[in-house]
């Protein structure tokens, strides 16, 4: 009979579980509908680029100006990627 009930009890947790996901997704979709941000906001953006651009010349390297612009090398890569820009001498 315990061994029963545990099962049961764990039958409505996984239920449960599969209901507050459905809940966020439903949540999420109306928030994209509405426009609102979802996740957090970007530290980097397109205006983020021309100050890149500035430190790149002034002799810093990769990993500096990502510091320096607080963000992690993976972010800092991403925005490179994103808006397509290449840091290297022929075209800054």
């Amino acid at each position: 009979m315990a061994k029963m009930m545990l099962q049961m009890m764990g039958a409505f947790a996984e239920m449960e579980l599969d209901m507050i996901k459905v809940r966020q997704r439903e949540a999420i979709a109306i928030a994209k509908k509405e426009g609102r941000q979802i996740g957090r906001k970007a530290k980097l953006n397109a205006s983020s680029i021309e100050p890149i651009k500035a430190l790149w010349i002034s002799g810093k390297n990769k990993l500096e100006i990502a510091k320096e612009m607080e963000v992690s090398r993976v972010t800092f890569y991403a925005l490179l990627k994103k808006y397509d820009v290449a840091l290297d001498t022929q075209s800054v």
